[in-house]
């Protein structure tokens, strides 16, 4: 099972169906609590183990991958406390970053929660010691990239306002890689690659975790597929009908509410 806020982590489901084409898949939606990138530490805190405690009694899954960096860097712990099946977290890529930078900047664009976590503080002494890491999070690009999903015209504006206040800090104009915090940006990659003021590669951890959701899984027997492929949103309203299409794009045909 994989879990988001919303329906950034299926940058991370697709990765991992090609790891493992012949799995079946639910992703879950917190779409009541979304986005927790503008929520209080507290309460994701709370909301997140709780919530994936209810699903995993519902839908009885084999494994978790927590597919929000938000969340991850968050609630990890708590969720790995209170459940009892292996727990798979999404936290930013700045160790390859770092390993592949020639400039020695590497930039974090996240949520505002995401790139104030003492958790991102650790990563980047631990694997970037010798790098400048720029920060960014912003308010508003997990829902330009839900927006995106939906169909709807989102202006090129709205894009750099988003990401371009991640260029203009000091260095940043030598920055070479930008680590995509949050598991909905990779959707809008060719988006922010259109408006930004000079070439960057992109990078992110959904392929580091599809390989350990195959090594986690690695001596287990699949099923035989028995029915489609499972989204479910903690609400089920206009704006989740209208995702229904890119839904399908990525693999999932069969939507509930809980």
């Amino acid at each position: 099972m994989f879990f988001d806020s919303g329906v950034g982590g299926l940058s991370v489901l697709d990765e991992t169906r090609k790891q493992l084409p012949q799995a079946r898949f639910i992703y879950a939606a917190d779409s009541a609590g979304f986005p927790y990138g503008a929520r209080q530490d507290a309460e994701i805190a709370a909301r997140v183990p709780a919530l994936l405690g209810r699903l995993t009694e519902r839908y009885r899954p084999r494994l978790i991958v927590i597919a929000c960096n938000t969340a991850s860097t968050i609630a990890l712990a708590a969720v790995r406390a209170a459940l009892d099946l292996p727990i798979v977290g999404t936290v930013p890529a700045i160790k390859p970053a770092a390993e592949q930078s020639l400039s020695r900047v590497i930039g974090v664009l996240g949520t505002e929660a995401t790139v104030r976590q003492r958790y991102v503080d650790d990563l980047a002494a631990r694997y970037a010691g010798d790098c400048r890491v720029l920060r960014h999070g912003s308010a508003t690009l997990a829902g330009l990239a839900e927006a995106r999903l939906r169909g709807e015209a989102v202006p090129p504006s709205a894009f750099r306002d988003a990401v371009v206040p991640l260029f203009e800090q000091s260095g940043g104009d030598s920055m070479d890689i930008v680590v995509n915090a949050c598991t909905h940006f990779p959707l809008v990659t060719p988006d922010l690659m259109a408006v930004i003021p000079h070439r960057v590669r992109f990078i992110d951890g959904a392929a580091g975790i599809a390989r350990r959701v195959a090594y986690l899984t690695r001596d287990q027997q699949w099923p035989d597929q028995t029915g489609d492929d499972i989204a479910v949103f903690t609400r089920w309203g206009d704006s989740e009908r209208a995702l229904t299409p890119a839904l399908k794009r990525h693999g999932l045909h069969h939507f509930e509410s809980i």
